[in-house]
């Protein structure tokens, strides 16, 4: 199966165009650009250099969520109207899940971390095996103790990944099977997306909902707000 995979659900972004679990041309951003303006490029330049047309691919993937509530809707936007316009179905993948597929290809646990601000993340827990992923915990929006205590007791090699692993690494670097693999590793890709989507169900663009897990900042203000009667 064709896959268009995109991904912005952080600082970065990506676009990926895959055969089957081939990567057939790929495209990577950390340059602090806004993703609305380097989205639609990104695809459209993976789809030129691999001398393919839109009408082309069989599915779209995209990761839905948790992480950036900004991000998470400009790409769920920009994958609903490529969709819709070409009739391509369409399969909302866990970022938590997708990052975990950096690292398939070893025996070890993988715990994402994205950073959700003021020392909370989003997280959850997988097992890599002979190239398979199987997901331990549910996706979760939890504080940095509360991750840390997940991790305590467990006696297998674990990686933590994702945008929020540099930020948070200290604060689990004592326990001992902890590792922080390298940026370029640990962040957010789309090929992985591509990846997670394998064992996904593609379905019409408009069941694309995206999965935020915490309301957004404005949110829990304005609710505070409200609370107190102002």
């Amino acid at each position: 199966m064709r896959i268009l995979a995109i991904e912005s659900s952080a600082k970065s972004a990506g676009a990926a165009l895959t055969d089957g679990e081939k990567l057939i041309c790929e495209s990577f951003l950390d340059a602090g650009f806004t993703h609305s303006k380097t989205l639609l490029a990104m695809v459209d330049n993976v789809l030129e250099l691999s001398g393919l047309s839109l009408e082309s691919v069989e599915g779209i993937a995209v990761n839905s969520g948790p992480g950036s509530f900004t991000g998470i809707r400009i790409a769920a936007a920009l994958v609903k109207g490529l969709a819709f316009k070409n009739n391509i179905p369409v399969c909302g993948v866990s970022t938590l899940e997708s990052i975990a597929y950096n690292f398939r290809d070893e025996d070890c646990l993988v715990c994402p971390c994205i950073d959700a601000r003021c020392e909370r993340v989003y997280t959850s827990l997988f097992r890599c095996s002979g190239g398979r992923v199987e997901r331990l915990k549910e996706d979760t929006a939890a504080t940095v103790d509360g991750m840390r205590k997940m991790l305590d007791g467990l006696d297998e090699k674990i990686y933590i990944a994702g945008d929020g692993a540099g930020i948070y690494f200290d604060k689990l670097r004592d326990i001992e099977n902890v590792f922080l693999p390298s940026e370029r590793r640990r962040l957010q890709n789309a090929y992985s997306v591509a990846l997670a989507s394998t064992g996904g169900e593609f379905r019409d663009s408009s069941e694309l909902v995206p999965v935020y897990l915490r309301l957004s900042q404005a949110e829990r203000e304005r609710n505070e707000r409200r609370m107190k009667g102002e």
